[in-house]
């Protein structure tokens, strides 16, 4: 374990967080996971031996602690991917301001707190990887769907100011908007839709490796994924 590069993960779930642990650990990382709710991880840290942590992202040391921990345990994280998001869906007027507050904080603070403690790691050692899941909301705000919105859309400016601060110090920054429905095993088969009308999310895995492999010459800083079908 000492000699393997280390991925680190927060705001790990079953869904696209399981397909990037498997696409990391399968190019032969220590893979660390970070969640609010650890106890949904146990198959995937069976079946990947990964590093399992707690953490709120929307406190600054939870996320200090989480940060010191896998570096204590494991070592310099190399990539860490920011996947915590929280939605309130619901008419402007009527969304609960107490539930928008901790929605911003976990989805747009908490990238900001994880980004920044990856940052100081990564200066310190000269090189690394810094990605953030983003999503339509980031730059398409729907009706009904201001929270998640503002959430996405401040994510999508951190990355990008990141991007160009960290880039010309050896660091890759990357934002990753997810422009569609991502399959799982509770969307019933593809409900009759069709496979065709599903982000697949072994194939946006295959996409955050993609940008983690990049040659710095040509480094991206944001990429869209979306079905060949979904409209723009």
């Amino acid at each position: 374990m000492a000699n393997k590069k280390i991925g680190l993960i927060v705001g790990a779930g079953t869904g696209l967080s399981a397909s990037l642990a498997r696409k990391f650990s399968g190019a032969g990382m220590q893979i660390a996971l970070a969640s609010r709710d650890t106890k949904k991880l146990s198959n995937l840290v069976d079946e990947l031996g990964a590093a399992v942590y707690s953490c709120e992202t929307s406190d600054p040391k939870s996320v200090r602690d989480l940060f010191s921990s896998v570096q204590l345990d494991l070592g310099d994280p190399e990539v860490v991917i920011f996947n915590a998001s929280k939605r309130i869906r619901g008419e402007i007027t009527e969304i609960d301001v107490e539930e928008v507050r901790d929605a911003i904080l976990t989805t747009c603070y908490g990238g900001f707190l994880v980004g920044q403690e990856a940052a100081k790691i990564m200066k310190r050692v000269g090189s690394g990887t810094i990605m953030f899941t983003g999503a339509s909301a980031g730059v398409k705000g729907f009706p009904k769907s201001a929270t998640f919105a503002m959430g996405k859309f401040g994510l999508r400016g951190l990355a990008q100011s990141m991007a160009r601060e960290l880039h010309p110090q050896n660091i890759h920054v990357a934002h990753v908007v997810v422009d569609g429905g991502i399959h799982s095993e509770g969307t019933n088969s593809f409900s009759g839709e069709g496979e065709d009308n599903w982000l697949l999310p072994d194939a946006i895995a295959d996409t955050y490796y993609h940008l983690h492999t990049q040659h710095r010459s040509a480094w991206t800083w944001e990429i869209e994924v979306r079905p060949w079908v979904e409209n723009f």
